[in-house]
């Protein structure tokens, strides 16, 4: 037994000198912090760096989906750097949506989301987005419309069939109406329910209250009735205490099409 120890420790007597001379070398930290480069730079963390060439790239086939569908796309735009939007009028959804999922320098396949937007204050409050994916060039791409309370806009079910559910959410959350759609119903409300919970004019306490009754053992629905008022909180956001990292509007450029540059002439 003791001889087994002694086996042990006997290479742990010449490691150990060898380990504190080279201290010295494996530590880091003293070379780091002589640096003048490094007193000097100031480090500012950049959580999405952008490419000045894929920029350019995205603007040019932007302008390039222009001169093919000038009569739909109205504005196409580079948001953050690297996202690629284009703004077309209500009447070109289902073409615009077939000649990118078919044309064969876009292959948008996948419709990966469709999402709604209201604001009030416009004359059209809604705005439809469609996130597009093409697994063959591996780009993205979002398409931007708008529609009123009462203008319907044509369901993009014959162009993608993942499009139904979306669209009937956007339906039952903000009452946007789409035409040609094959089951048009509400799809996350309850049976009966009145309203769009998603419009900003809706309140938030709703306009009905369900519960169940003893009495008549069944489920009933009732007029709203609040037991007390809402109490306000006045709470700073994350944003606000960072203003450095807020979202700025800047970030979204405008790409000039050729029919703006040929009227500016």
């Amino acid at each position: 037994m003791f001889s087994s120890i002694t086996r042990f420790i006997r290479p742990v007597k010449h490691i150990k000198p060898f380990f504190i001379n080279n201290i010295k070398c494996l530590s880091t930290t003293p070379r780091i912090l002589s640096t003048s480069d490094a007193s000097k730079s100031e480090f500012k963390p950049t959580v999405r760096p952008t490419n000045e060439l894929k920029t350019l790239q995205l603007s040019e086939y932007g302008v390039y989906l222009a001169e093919c569908l000038p009569k739909y796309i109205q504005k196409v735009q580079i948001c953050h750097g690297d996202e690629l939007e284009i703004l077309i009028s209500p009447d070109g959804v289902i073409p615009v949506l077939t000649f990118l999922k078919d044309h064969h320098l876009a292959q948008f396949e996948s419709l990966v989301d469709i999402a709604g937007v209201d604001v009030p204050t416009r004359e059209y409050r809604f705005e439809i987005i469609y996130n597009l994916l093409s697994l063959r060039y591996n780009a993205r791409i979002r398409v931007k419309t708008y529609t009123d309370e009462l203008t319907p806009i044509d369901s993009a079910c014959e162009v993608y069939q993942a499009a139904n559910w979306y669209e009937r959410e956007i339906w039952d959350m903000f009452g946007v109406y789409f035409a040609n759609h094959p089951d048009l119903r509400r799809i996350l409300t309850d049976y009966g329910f009145e309203g769009h919970p998603f419009r900003k004019d809706f309140p938030l306490s709703g306009y009905v209250e369900v519960r169940y009754d003893d009495e008549v053992k069944r489920v009933v629905v009732e007029p709203l009735e609040l037991s007390q008022e809402f109490r306000k909180f006045d709470l700073v956001g994350p944003w606000e205490q960072f203003p450095a990292f807020a979202p700025e509007t800047a970030s979204i450029q405008e790409v000039p099409l050729p029919s703006e540059t040929v009227e500016k002439k």
